[in-house]
């Protein structure tokens, strides 16, 4: 999120992570443009009155490097003009402040679809399976009461089946670039997360890799 209104970028960033996102905040253009350029994120919302250089410029330069990055624009600005200007530019979706967060969350999750990535609507793996855009996931017809990091740590295992992932990647996935725990916290959420999706139900899909990290077993659930 490109946002210098340290109030609302607070309120948006608490409202996206309480949907289970983690949330990366630059505060000017720059900065915002080279943390778009480093990190493969999923979606951009992208304020156009920008200390530096404006949203617009922004979005232009990022098109410019082929990042195709899906970008949503917030703005107070009604006017057609800049609306249009915001789609001419290479934006995919536009919203004028003030807007519901709940609207907000929803434009995000269709724009995270739209990237140049395979993203199923249903992901699923043996009888594990979970709908981003609902937020459900399920172990058979068994649905599962998981909270926003469990979610998003099972979402980052279903669509990397079979591979080890280090607890750095974990990390940078499921939690945000400023975050300065240490990496025991993904041993947190790993227990938590298989004791809902896989002691319950006599499974251990989610396998630990020693020295590196973790795994979803890709194979069928014996």
């Amino acid at each position: 999120m490109v946002e210098d209104d340290q109030r609302m970028s607070n309120l948006l960033r608490r409202s996206l992570e309480e949907e289970g996102y983690a949330v990366d905040v630059a505060n000017d253009g720059p900065n915002g443009l080279w943390m778009a350029k480093e990190f493969p994120y999923g979606a951009i919302v992208l304020d156009v009155m920008l200390p530096g250089f404006d949203g617009f410029e922004l979005c232009q330069q990022l098109r410019a490097a082929a990042i195709w990055t899906p970008v949503l624009m917030l703005t107070a600005r009604d006017e057609i003009g800049d609306r249009v200007r915001g789609l001419d530019v290479g934006a995919d979706d536009y919203l004028v402040k003030p807007f519901s967060l709940l609207e907000l969350a929803a434009r995000i999750r269709a724009l995270s679809r739209r990237d140049d990535r395979a993203r199923p609507t249903v992901l699923s793996v043996g009888d594990l399976r979970l709908d981003p855009a609902a937020k459900r996931a399920w172990r058979g017809e068994t649905e599962l009461s998981l909270s926003p990091k469990e979610m998003a740590l099972l979402e980052l295992f279903l669509r990397h089946p079979g591979t080890a992932l280090s607890r750095t990647q974990i990390i940078d996935a499921v939690w945000d670039f400023a975050y300065q725990g240490g990496s025991n916290v993904v041993d947190q959420y790993v227990k938590y997360l298989r004791d809902k999706v896989d002691t319950p139900f006599g499974c251990s899909d989610i396998e630990t890799v020693r020295g590196m990290g973790y795994r979803l077993r890709a194979e069928e659930p014996r």
